[in-house]
């Protein structure tokens, strides 16, 4: 049974870890995710991008590959199925998807007041659904799914104001990017995530762009009040490198090597050990019904 993100990471904020919400982008990624997520007994999210939507056929079916697989393999720990940096529009496609936790992201809009106002709106309607609510403020640097953005350092008095608005989790720049940090990359800010904090109180904040941050940093944001940490990037990028390894290897050519179930395993299994070692990390194991 899915669930909304609400709970758990309320939960989170109180017992000062993190849970991560890994992006999905086919049924070896689903499946890996749950496994890891089963054997640590850690809540987790399952989130999914309007580009590894389409990538599937819609947000349908990747929500009725996610609740299958839950059914089907037992899943004792709590799962939330999470639409990640959604439009306006997508938030509505999701809810009717059978999504039960959905992202807006606002920070893109014309202005400060379109975030605000499209955020109360979503916030009332999935609310009655009972789908939790992530809002955004600032954007995060990188590309995703063509979205860009250098990365600015959210305004603290914003995200009070959106989280006045009853958002169950808010995402906001603190210097983060999305894909792999270049060279030059400054680091977090930990100075405007205490300021954000000071305003928003207990609220659960989004830590986006969790691929490449050094530990040490993952670990301060935790204890700065950052409780759902996204994960996209590591994932694919440990998929990649199992994968290469077995064709390299040449174990494509050796007998029926070539068969699809065999040619995918290596990175399905890279995913599942990845995402185990991150929640380790994020200290989210053994929480699932905390």
């Amino acid at each position: 049974m899915l669930v909304n993100a609400t709970a758990m990471l309320k939960s989170a904020e109180k017992g000062h870890y993190a849970i991560g919400a890994f992006n999905t982008n086919n049924l070896e990624w689903a499946s890996s995710i749950l496994d890891a997520a089963e054997e640590l007994q850690s809540p987790v999210i399952i989130q999914c991008t309007s580009g590894a939507a389409k990538w599937q056929g819609s947000y349908k079916v990747c929500a009725d590959i996610v609740k299958q697989l839950v059914e089907d393999k037992g899943i004792t720990v709590p799962v939330a199925l999470h639409l990640d940096h959604g439009t306006y529009e997508d938030v509505f496609k999701c809810i009717e998807a059978g999504f039960t936790s959905v992202m807006y992201d606002g920070s893109h809009e014309a202005s400060f007041e379109i975030n605000l106002e499209r955020t109360a709106e979503v916030v009332k309607a999935a609310h009655a659904k009972g789908i939790s609510v992530e809002a955004e403020v600032g954007g995060i640097g990188g590309v995703e799914d063509g979205v860009a953005s250098k990365g600015e350092l959210a305004d603290p008095e914003q995200c009070k104001a959106i989280a006045d608005l009853g958002v169950d989790f808010l995402a906001c720049g603190i210097g983060n990017i999305h894909g792999i940090y270049p060279d030059n990359w400054e680091g977090l800010s930990f100075e405007r995530l205490g300021e954000i904090k000071a305003l928003t109180g207990d609220l659960p904040l989004v830590l986006h762009g969790g691929t490449g941050i050094p530990v040490e940093q993952i670990n301060k944001a935790i204890t700065l009040g950052i409780c759902k940490l996204n994960i996209n990037t590591d994932l694919q990028l440990a998929f990649a490198k199992a994968t290469r390894a077995y064709i390299e290897a040449g174990k494509d050519l050796d007998g029926k090597g070539y068969d699809p179930r065999k040619l995918l395993k290596p990175g399905r299994d890279a995913i599942k050990d990845r995402t185990k070692e991150l929640m380790l990390q994020f200290g989210s194991d053994g929480k699932g019904w905390n």
